[in-house]
Parts: C-alpha cells; structure tokens; sequence
C-alpha cells in the first residue's frame, strides 16, 4: 500500500541491518512518523502502547522482538525471555502468542551461535507470508464483492467496517480491506462506510487514513449510525477482522464489532470476518467463556488527541471530571451472527465444519 503515493509495509529491518523500523500507529493520522526498535524491550512496549496494532502487526511485531533479543544474547534463558516479555503485553490477540511460540520452536532447535540469523530469517518470512495471506483473503473476499455489484446496476457496493483491519493492522493490504482495495483495483465502484471505533478511534484515525492513501471512497461515521443505515438500506454488507477466532466460529473483535453483527442480523445484511489462519484459536470452544478481554487504561475514555488550529497535535479531556471510565477492548460475536469467514483458503461458514472444511490438518486440534 502507499502513503503519499510511496508503497511502504508497517514494519522493516532498518538501514543499519539490525534495528527494526515501524510507522508509530499513536501519530497519525496527524503525524507521519517512523519509530525504531532496538531492543526486546522497545518491541514489547511498541506492542503495549499500541505504536503496532492490529493481531498480524502484533505477530511480526512480537517475532523481531525476539530476533532483537537474540542479538543481544542468544541462550536459552534470553529466549525464554523474550517469548515470556513479548507474551504478555497484549491478551486477546491470538497471533502475538502464534509467532512467539512458532519462533521459540524453530529457535530452541537450533544452537545458540545460529539463533541471531535464524530469528532474523523467520521474522522476515512471517512478514513475508502474511502479505500473500492478506492477498489470498482479498482475492477471495473480491467474489463477494463482485456478485453484490452485478447486482447494483453501476452503483457502488456499500461496505461497513468496524476499527482497522486494514494494511496498518498487517504487513500490507489488509484482511477486512484486501477485497475492498482489489476491487477498486479492479474498477468496481464502493463506498466504505468507516466506523470511528471509539476510544481510540481507529476507523477515523486509521482506517480513513488508509482508504484516503489509496483513493477509495469513504465516509467516516459514529458507531451508532451503523444500525441506521442498516435500516436505510445503505449498507450492502458488513466486513471486519478479527483477533481471535475459536474453533466454534466465535470472532472476538473491537469492542462494538457484537453491535453491528446484531444490527446486521435484524436487518438482513451479510456480516462477514476476514481472517489468516493464524488468527484461529483451535484450542478454545466458547468464545464468550474462554477469550480473554483486554481491558485498557480508562484515559483512553476520558481523553483524546487532536490537532488545533496552528497545527499542534494535543490531548484534551472530553468527561466530566472526576468520573471514571471502563475500557474494555474487545468483545465477542457468536458464531450464528457471523455470515461467514473470508481466509486464506476461501470462504467458508463460521463453523467447526465450516472451518475444518479449509483447514482439514486441525481435525485433531478441533475435536
């Protein structure tokens, strides 16, 4: 994807071979800036204070973390470590702790004089294979797209999106965004219709950013405006990500994703998750029982960021004082609200069947 017309990824090994560089994801869309990590340390607190977000950004996040680790010292206890450090700054998303264990295998088997090089390599191939993911789900998200806009007559194909799921939240194209991106590459007219996803406002801040970057024709609305246009019929379907799935087909998502699907139910709209396969959770069955919910920083709440006139980007209290505020960060939608799963590997039902139907090597993890 591009940002001034310049085509850029979310994260990279910077000029100097080892440091890692990423788009502070805070700033924008304000300010364009570029941090770097030099440490474990900075890749965990990168995570934590949501410089990266989104469950693909977190993984890749979380595997050059460890890689930066091992630069430092690659024994064993250092890689323990890391994966513990990096484990534990985000609760929900399920791809922190997919790369973490995968890279603690492929590390832990090999002696601790290959480690640096190794960590290195597989970090760069995460990055790597989660942009032909994010391709895959677009391609197949695009069929969706396609037979809505044979039905459409030339109008556009009204989509609404619940936070980012877009390139910022990956390495590049999205998972939510992938089929919207290709099908304005494609030449079908639609319209995005942008959640503002408060309190961080990731679909104002983020999601409108990107889709501005890009040329794609948006509106940024109020979380509660997504039922009204429903009931207008100016939604054609509903698509967002996810950061975890149960094996069930239970989607934990921003908080508010459980809204629009119940909004979408009632009124007829297909409501569809676009997700890689490392987003799925086969060891959990009840997603409302068994996903952990983040729960943030009230301030998140009562204060935003914004930029006055002069330019100047500050932050200003928008509650009353004194009040406090509960910040949960994500929710979970049932399996039955969900229309269906756009992956890498096509569209299936949000199901066991459904999923197993794409996925047939989790059987056993599944049962």
């Amino acid at each position: 994807m591009r940002i001034d017309g310049r085509p850029m990824r979310t994260i990279w090994v910077g000029a100097d071979g080892w440091s890692v560089e990423i788009i502070d994801q805070t700033k924008l869309p304000h300010l364009f800036e570029v941090a770097a990590l030099r440490s474990m340390e900075d890749a965990a607190q990168a995570i934590s204070q949501m410089a990266v977000r989104g469950a693909p950004l977190i993984g890749a996040t979380a595997a050059y973390g460890v890689a930066l680790a091992m630069r430092e010292d690659a024994s064993d206890a250092s890689l323990e470590e890391a994966v513990a450090v990096l484990g534990a700054t985000r609760p929900t998303a399920v791809n922190l702790h997919w790369a973490l264990n995968d890279m603690k295998a492929r590390l832990g088997a090999a002696s601790p004089s290959d480690r640096l090089d190794l960590a290195y390599d597989r970090a760069a191939q995460i990055c790597d294979e989660d942009v032909e993911t994010c391709r895959l789900i677009g391609a197949h998200g695009l069929e969706i797209i396609r037979a809505l806009a044979e039905k459409k007559d030339g109008a556009p194909v009204n989509i609404l999106t619940h936070c980012n799921a877009g390139w910022l939240a990956c390495i590049d194209w999205g998972t939510a965004t992938s089929p919207i991106y290709q099908a304005c590459h494609e030449g079908i007219p639609v319209h995005v219709w942008v959640d503002e996803t408060r309190p961080r406002n990731q679909g104002a801040f983020l999601t409108a950013f990107e889709l501005g970057q890009e040329g794609v024709p948006h509106t940024i609305i109020v979380d509660n405006a997504g039922g009204h246009l429903m009931q207008k019929g100016k939604v054609d379907f509903c698509i967002v990500g996810t950061d975890r799935t149960t094996a069930t087909g239970d989607v934990a998502n921003k908080i508010g994703t459980y809204l629009k699907a119940l909004a979408a139910a009632d009124n007829g709209v297909p409501f569809y998750v676009a997700l890689p396969h490392s987003t799925i959770d086969w060891s959990l069955e009840d997603g409302l029982r068994d996903i952990p919910i983040e729960e943030r920083d009230g301030r998140e709440v009562t204060a935003m960021a914004g930029r006055i006139p002069g330019g100047e980007v500050v932050e200003v209290d928008i509650a009353a004082p004194g009040s406090p505020a509960a910040n949960y960060g994500f929710d979970v939608t049932p399996a039955r609200l969900v229309s269906g799963f756009v992956t890498e590997r096509g569209l299936c039902d949000a199901s066991r069947e459904g999923l197993l139907s794409l996925y047939p090597e989790r059987a056993r993890e599944a049962s």
